[in-house]
């Protein structure tokens, strides 16, 4: 039987696990993250551990998961950035 909570569940967790993943390609075969903003990226970031603290407490193995997958692509951009933009100088 079709669960319309379960679809958006498994849509939500799917993008979240990917959603940065075109940057960080872009920046990578680019070598360039001079218009990424930091702050973004750290939003995200912390997002991601507030999320994956919530997902803990509820007991929700999707939303810790789905964040994870997040907070490693969010470390992966920050890495990225800080590599990128001091090369530049």
């Amino acid at each position: 039987m079709f669960n319309i909570s379960s679809f958006f569940g498994t849509v939500a967790f799917l993008l979240s696990c990917i959603s940065l993943i075109p940057q960080i390609w872009k920046s990578f075969t680019t070598k360039s993250t001079k218009d990424i903003s930091t702050l973004m990226l750290v939003n995200y970031l912390v997002c991601s551990v507030c999320w994956i603290i919530y997902g803990c407490y509820m007991r929700s193995h999707p939303i810790v998961w789905s964040n994870v997958a997040m907070l490693v692509t969010s470390f992966i951009s920050i890495a990225q950035k800080y590599y990128y933009d001091r090369k530049v100088r």
